[in-house]
C-alpha cells in the first residue's frame, strides 16, 4: 500500500500556514485570538480548536494504523494558535518518522477504530479511503471555513497549500 504520509504532510503544512494567517489577522485587527479558536459554524458543531485536533488525530492515526504501529496519544489541551500549530508540528514529526517500508502489505491489514461508543472494523484500503481521509479533510475544511467565515483572508490556494 502506498504511504498516506505525503498527502497528509502537504495538507498539514497548509493548515499550519492557515493558522499563521489567522494569528496575523487577529493581531492586525486587535481581535482576541480565543474568539476564533473557540468559534464554530453552528451551535451543534465542534469549535475551531477541536477541528484542528481531530484533523491531526486522523493523520497520525491513519499513518500509525496502516504502518502497524501504536497511535501516539495527544492530550487535547491546546487552546491557542501557537499550541495548535505546535500540535500540527508534532503530528508532522511523527508521520514523517514512519519508514516507507512499514506500509508494505498494509492493504491486507484489518483496521479497528473506536468511534464514540462503537468499534468500527475495516479492511485497510476501505479504512483509508472511506474513513480516515474523508474525516481528515472534513475537519480541515471545517477549520478553514470557520476562519474564512470570520474574515481571515484565505483562498483556495491557502487550503491546497504550496
Amino acid at each position: 500500500m502506498q504511504s498516506p504520509v505525503p498527502a497528509f504532510a502537504h495538507s498539514l503544512r497548509a493548515l499550519d500556514a492557515i493558522l499563521a494567517k489567522a494569528e496575523a489577522h487577529c493581531e492586525a485587527r486587535k481581535i482576541d485570538p480565543s474568539v476564533l479558536v473557540n468559534d464554530r459554524l453552528a451551535p451543534d458543531m465542534l469549535p475551531f480548536k477541536r477541528q484542528v485536533m481531530i484533523a491531526t488525530d486522523h493523520a497520525k492515526g491513519a499513518t500509525a494504523r496502516l504502518a502497524g504501529q501504536e497511535v501516539p496519544r495527544f492530550e487535547d489541551t491546546e487552546s491557542t494558535f501557537p499550541e495548535l500549530r505546535e500540535r500540527i508540528g508534532r503530528t508532522l514529526a511523527f508521520i514523517e518518522s514512519v519508514p516507507e517500508h512499514t506500509f508494505e502489505g498494509a492493504e491486507a491489514r484489518t483496521i479497528t477504530v473506536k468511534a464514540g461508543p462503537r468499534e468500527l472494523t475495516f479492511p485497510a484500503p476501505v479504512y483509508l479511503g472511506s474513513f480516515a481521509v474523508p474525516n481528515f479533510y472534513f475537519h480541515m475544511t471545517t477549520a478553514y471555513n470557520i476562519l474564512r467565515h470570520n474574515g481571515v483572508e484565505l483562498g483556495k490556494r491557502d487550503f491546497l497549500g504550496g
